[in-house]
């Protein structure tokens, strides 16, 4: 760790590393630079440990089979193993949840997409319920999407490609510097979405909406 860089307690974006898509090593270990936890979910402990990934906690409810040898490899690592059985919840929701109770601030999340589409949809959707106790941002090699505030200000070059996407309605959305602005405008998946909008300038791009819950993907691919 850079001697410049201290990491405080709780402060920076704890890690949680699902079962969908591996990302790219590159992005996984800049991510993970300044991480002050690492919790994988349940079944991708077989691919963590195969990376030979750091892992700080393993959390879920263990329904994926793993072996002894593995089970025994694992405890002499000092991994925290986390029995979380509740089935009326996803192992992202229970990852998600344990971080809050924690007094984690932050969490980035990886290997959330691809593979199984419902798990794709799910994890994007779920994402929202936990915007006001824990900034999120779920990421992969093409986009990176997060819950939106209520007023949201960002630098950003011309042409960068953002979407805004409704979870069920947004509405009174007013935009700044959109190739496709709204003003007033209402957002309804999946009748209307904000896909493929782009930066008009390089500047600040303002949105503010008063109802609902909206979803920011920056994409790069």
């Amino acid at each position: 760790m850079s001697s410049h860089h201290i990491v405080r307690e709780n402060q920076e974006a704890a890690l949680l590393i699902a079962n969908g898509e591996a990302c790219s090593m590159d992005l996984l270990g800049d991510l993970m630079e300044w991480s002050p936890l690492v919790v994988v979910l349940d079944g991708a402990i077989h691919r963590v440990l195969e990376f030979g990934i750091r892992t700080d906690v393993w959390l879920g409810d263990f329904d994926s089979g793993i072996s002894i040898q593995e089970e025994d490899l694992i405890q002499v690592g000092g991994v925290k193993k986390v029995h979380a059985p509740d089935q009326d919840k996803t192992d992202l929701q229970k990852g998600i949840e344990y971080l809050i109770a924690n007094g984690h601030k932050a969490v980035n999340i990886v290997w959330a997409t691809g593979r199984r589409l419902d798990h794709t949809f799910h994890n994007v959707a779920i994402i929202a319920q936990y915007r006001e106790q824990i900034a999120i941002s779920l990421i992969d090699n093409h986009s990176r999407v997060y819950p939106l505030p209520n007023n949201f200000k960002k630098w950003y070059p011309k042409g960068t490609v953002i979407s805004l996407i409704p979870v069920g309605i947004a509405q009174r959305i007013t935009t700044k510097n959109l190739q496709f602005p709204l003003q007033n405008g209402k957002l309804e998946l999946p009748w209307e979405t904000g896909n493929s909008n782009e930066v008009a300038e390089d500047g600040f791009v303002e949105i503010v909406y008063e109802s609902g819950f909206l979803l920011m993907m920056e994409c790069w691919d």
